[in-house]
């Protein structure tokens, strides 16, 4: 029987499938990685706004943790929504344990609906504890900000912190991702020792929910494959690029992206003609 990549998801939770676990387990299965997850934390959210946050007992995510790695050990890990200290002590043992599985880093701090998902005093501890043995850490600009404590406005700026995030805190590698910050979507990667500046064009919609989990799943099936950084980031780029690109109108906030969006080149944009087309580029 041919053996499968796997790779691990530790984050929150999104009922309505945009973004959190639900939204990386999509991303692993079109990449064809077999998904498994730890659920940290409760969340009733939508795409409107977040309503209610309740966080698993420490002891249920270290029971989690223990019966994934005494069964099945991953071939590559992200963390996304790590929301206490707590949390991310254990994390972090778990990830000293096991430092030769590529570690994705999408510090979760602020939800697109403008909600805040991360405990203030956590932010220094996910630099301490997390940043240094993350592989790779994928912050949107306000994310970057917080972590280095500074306003990050410009493509130099944005630079700068990529190169902070490795030399300054301890990532092995970066992505700055810019938003809205230029005319065209551009993010920053660096990987230690070359900065290289990947963008498409920018697409016109409110239906950004769950990009950042979504872009950092994508990596993470990909280095589980054994794709070097750059392969994989790239392609992370292209197919979130493609998932808002071929967007899906559901809900009354801030929408989904769609997640098989990356199969959809030359075909309608429609749900219902979803064709396995995969390896096409936006």
């Amino acid at each position: 029987m041919k053996k499968v990549q796997t790779a691990l998801t530790i984050a929150g939770t999104d009922p309505t499938g945009g973004a959190g676990i639900q939204a990386d387990l999509k991303s692993f299965e079109e990449r064809c990685v077999y998904g498994m997850s730890v659920v940290t934390s409760v969340v009733a959210q939508n795409t409107q706004c977040v309503s209610l946050i309740h966080h698993q007992p420490i002891e249920m995510i270290d029971r989690q943790l223990a019966c994934v790695f005494d069964d099945i050990q991953p071939d590559a890990i992200k963390t996304g929504m790590i929301a206490t200290e707590e949390m991310m002590r254990l994390i972090g043992d778990y990830l000293t344990k096991y430092p030769d599985i590529p570690y994705v880093l999408d510090p979760v701090m602020v939800a697109t609906s403008g909600d805040v998902l991360m405990e203030e005093s956590s932010r220094a501890v996910i630099r301490e504890v997390l940043i240094p043995k993350a592989t790779l850490v994928t912050p949107n600009l306000k994310e970057a900000s917080l972590l280095l404590d500074r306003s990050i406005t410009t493509l130099e700026e944005m630079t700068q912190a990529a190169k902070d995030l490795v030399h300054v805190l301890g990532a092995s590698a970066a992505v700055v991702k810019g938003g809205h910050l230029t005319e065209e979507a551009t993010d920053v990667f660096y990987d230690g020792g070359v900065v290289h500046y990947l963008t498409k064009e920018r697409v016109k919609t409110k239906h950004t929910h769950g990009t950042g989990c979504t872009y950092s799943a994508v990596i993470t099936a990909e280095l589980a494959k054994g794709q070097s950084m750059l392969d994989a980031v790239s392609l992370g780029k292209a197919f979130i690029h493609a998932a808002i690109f071929y967007g899906i109108d559901l809900g009354r906030g801030n929408g989904p992206t769609n997640h098989f969006g990356y199969r959809l080149k030359g075909v309608p944009n429609d749900i219902n003609t979803c064709q396995d087309t995969r390896g096409g580029e936006v």
